[in-house]
């Protein structure tokens, strides 16, 4: 049996203060070394293995680097009220070990935290370069702790990741998280759509 290594554990709480849904199977609107093309009123966060969209409709604003916790490699935050409701973020090299989407998925499953609610995963086809275009999204559910800035305690809240290799062989591990309800099935589904692996 194979083990992977994380190298950055994050708890329930910080899933957000850092950063039951159908899924498709497959994501990803290009092909070859196409770019995912975003709709309307959505940014980008741009990395060195993936470029990911946010809505920036929905009030999301993409943190400055001297800001984010330093095992993001992006973030993109909603805050109302002082409290951080929504967030997306890239986290590069989270785990040793791994050289496969799968694999990179089942480290991922340890970044989710004890007492979420873990949905469907499925393989996903990603925008950009042909070797890495292989994913794997999973859906999740938690509740909020109301540590760090995050919603007020109890509040549900709904999760996607998005996990895979890029083509230099670094694992990626893109999230979103927000309010339940706050975003869409289709907004969800954009946000996976929206990525583009190097």
């Amino acid at each position: 049996m194979k083990h992977f290594r994380i190298r950055r554990p994050v708890s329930t709480a910080a899933v957000l203060a850092l950063a039951a849904l159908p899924l498709l199977t497959g994501c990803g609107t290009g092909s070859g070394d196409a770019k995912a093309a975003l709709p309307g009123g959505w940014g980008s966060l741009d990395t060195t293995s993936l470029s990911v969209g946010y809505p920036q409709e929905k009030g999301y604003r993409e943190q400055p680097a001297a800001e984010r916790s330093k095992h993001n490699a992006a973030v993109a935050l909603k805050e109302e009220g002082g409290l951080r409701t929504g967030m997306v973020s890239v986290q590069l090299d989270f785990a040793t070990g791994v050289d496969s989407a799968e694999e990179a998925a089942t480290a991922a499953g340890a970044v989710i935290g004890l007492g979420a609610t873990r949905e469907e995963t499925t393989d996903v086809r990603l925008s950009g370069e042909e070797s890495a275009r292989q994913a794997r999204r999973i859906g999740y559910e938690f509740t909020s702790s109301g540590e760090q800035r995050t919603p007020r305690k109890g509040t549900r809240m709904t999760g996607v990741m998005v996990a895979g290799v890029d083509s230099k062989g670094v694992p990626f591990l893109v999230r979103i998280n927000a309010v339940k309800g706050s975003l869409s099935e289709g907004e969800l589904d954009t946000f996976v759509e929206s990525i583009t692996v190097k």
